[in-house]
């Protein structure tokens, strides 16, 4: 079977651009560790660690500029699997899960692989049942595409208002755990960070939208894993002589098995339904490393997996992402990477977890009354860590780690130089930059094509059409930074609603209208509103305390609520049309033109012959 031709050559030298920008990356890092050696300010090496890689985003977005509306929506459809890919990994487990996700791991271990799992697997349902078809379709947002297939205006600006909240809830995450990051590398006020990142994010994007966003991300990826997996390798040279922290941190782990049993550390047995992951601050460890269902019970760790599953492979910040290839294979090639760079990240984080707790566990156990260990004063002094009880002798119920700073504590542990923590915050601020481009664009997107636009099929110029998308971009972030200043809410918390309410309101009609021809708009309708109604109220109602079932598992109703709703509605109403049904037959065979392209130059043409 052909796949769809390549209308567009991918640039060959992408490679030596991105080289250089590694190499620019690499030099940053090492004059900042050279001239720590040399005694120049601390303060000044951090704010290098911050600037250096920050300008380098911002430089790549500008160049990046276009006036062609494919470039801006769609990056030219000429994006390499192996970079989509990376884009998508990075972007998809964001500052928030980087960071967040690492603590979650240290203080409640293994229970945290519930988000990790989903998330991989997540990646696999947008590879098999979404991803390409959505790609030989070529829409520029999830909304138009909805819109398109059920040949409904009403349905195309209705998913677009629902949609718009999951991509601001995630820009607010982002924002803050960037911001958060940030004033501890630099000792500058959170607010004021999140009004100076959401510049920095806004001028890296809306000179070339999509096409902009990709190479950035890419450049944002380059880092993730080089200033990530750097210091996790040389923690994992030092401690296991090995510098493959993601597959030799299994004897760390039997050894941690004998140490927690020698503390008796109890093994937690929580509830069926109980949800309970250390919320933004300081926390202690309550739960052996690698016992299960201490902190989330079986029922709700299933939950968990199955809307983060759903809610990432319908994420209206990801999806945008699949038409920037060049192909339906290349599309499938680009999940294959996202999954596997998604699983080394999440591998590296679950590392880090272990190689922290270790000397954690070997300090309390010999424990000397009146007696600190200079990392954990070092820790104290650096605001990761919390004394909590004064005691003659040590217990793990004594000492808390900042949540949001176990990835920072590991190098500080093991000596590293400061300039690999710094290199760790960059990963962080980072993985924030690109979530936060990936949800702005998207969300500019939808503003402008789905419903400023989204009752007419009619395209307006290029000119109006860029600069609409350019201010609407510039409205939905700022929005998004109203928000953060505002709201005093925990980035994972936020990150989780995101995707609970995205896969409780798109996932069943998506996957319905791409595998069941039956659907119709009635039944499209009825689902996203029933899932996304009950989604957000189930979650208002667990923050408020009205119910006493943690949020993100109270939502879990709203999955199949709105999947049987979708059902039963298009069941009692009439069928859809013969047009809708050779639609569908199109998406599913991944050879020919781009269905949204040709629709697009027939409107053009028409729109000539009526000036005519």
């Amino acid at each position: 079977m052909n796949y769809t031709h390549h209308t567009r050559r991918v640039n060959p030298r992408l490679g030596t651009y991105f080289g250089i920008f590694a190499s620019a990356l690499s030099a940053v890092f090492f004059l900042a560790a050279i001239f720590e050696q040399l005694g120049v300010s601390d303060q000044v090496i951090r704010w290098m660690m911050l600037l250096g890689p920050v300008l380098l985003y911002g430089a790549i977005g500008v160049a990046s500029a276009t006036r062609q509306p494919l470039d801006y929506f769609a990056a030219g459809r000429r994006v390499p699997a192996i970079i989509a890919g990376l884009a998508l990994a990075i972007t998809a487990l964001g500052g928030t899960g980087l960071v967040s996700l690492t603590g979650a791991f240290f203080v409640s271990g293994f229970d945290a692989l519930a988000i990790t799992i989903g998330g991989l697997a997540g990646f696999v349902l947008m590879a098999i049942l979404l991803a390409p078809f959505l790609r030989k379709f070529g829409a520029y947002s999830v909304p138009t595409f909805l819109g398109r297939r059920f040949e409904s205006r009403l349905i195309r600006l209705v998913s677009a208002l629902l949609l718009a909240v999951p991509m601001l809830l995630l820009i607010v995450a982002e924002l803050k755990i960037v911001s958060a990051i940030g004033s501890w590398l630099t000792s500058t006020p959170q607010p004021l960070l999140i009004v100076i990142f959401s510049g920095i994010a806004l001028v890296t994007v809306v000179l070339g939208g999509m096409r902009g966003l990709s190479w950035s991300n890419a450049a944002q990826a380059i880092t993730v894993l080089f200033a990530f997996l750097v210091p996790a390798a040389m923690v994992a040279v030092i401690v296991t002589k090995l510098p493959i922290p993601q597959l030799s941190y299994g004897p760390i782990v039997r050894s941690l098995l004998k140490q927690e049993s020698a503390l008796s550390l109890p093994s937690v047995a929580a509830q069926p339904f109980a949800f309970s992951l250390p919320d933004a601050g300081f926390a202690t460890i309550a739960k052996p490393f690698a016992t299960p269902f201490g902190a989330i019970g079986p029922a709700a760790f299933v939950i968990t997996m199955v809307i983060v599953m759903t809610g990432l492979a319908a994420a209206p910040w990801l999806l945008p992402r699949v038409s920037t290839t060049p192909g339906v294979h290349e599309t499938r090639k680009s999940l294959g990477w996202a999954t596997f760079v998604f699983g080394v990240l999440v591998l590296t984080m679950t590392s880090v977890a272990a190689f922290l707790r270790a000397p954690l566990m070997e300090f309390v156990l010999a424990s000397k009354p009146g007696q600190l260990p200079d990392w954990i004063t070092v820790l104290q002094t650096y605001g990761l860590v919390e004394i909590q009880a004064d005691t003659t002798r040590m217990t793990l119920g004594s000492i808390a780690f900042a949540r949001d700073g176990v990835f920072l504590a590991l190098p500080i542990a093991t000596g590293l130089p400061s300039a690999f923590v710094y290199l760790a915050a960059a990963s962080a601020i980072a993985a924030a930059l690109a979530s936060i481009g990936a949800a702005a664009v998207a969300l500019g997107n939808v503003i402008s094509e789905d419903i400023i636009n989204g009752f007419s099929w009619e395209p307006r110029s290029d000119t109006v059409r860029l600069t609409l998308a350019r201010t609407m971009l510039a409205v939905g972030l700022g929005g998004g930074m109203v928000l953060a200043l505002a709201l005093p809410a925990d980035p994972l918390k936020l990150l989780l609603w995101a995707i609970t309410i995205t896969g409780a309101t798109a996932f069943p009609t998506l996957v319905l209208s791409i595998w069941w021809k039956r659907i119709n708009g009635f039944g499209a309708l009825a689902g996203m509103l029933a899932g996304f109604t009950i989604a957000t109220v189930a979650i208002s109602a667990s923050a408020v305390g009205l119910i006493g079932v943690a949020d993100i598992v109270a939502a879990g109703v709203a999955l199949p609520v709105g999947t049987i709703a979708a059902l039963l509605v298009s069941a009692l109403t009439p069928a859809p049309s013969r047009h809708a049904l050779e639609l569908v037959r199109d998406i599913r065979v991944p050879g020919g033109q781009i269905l949204y392209d040709r629709e697009m130059q027939r409107l053009r043409l028409k729109q000539r012959r009526s000036a005519t």
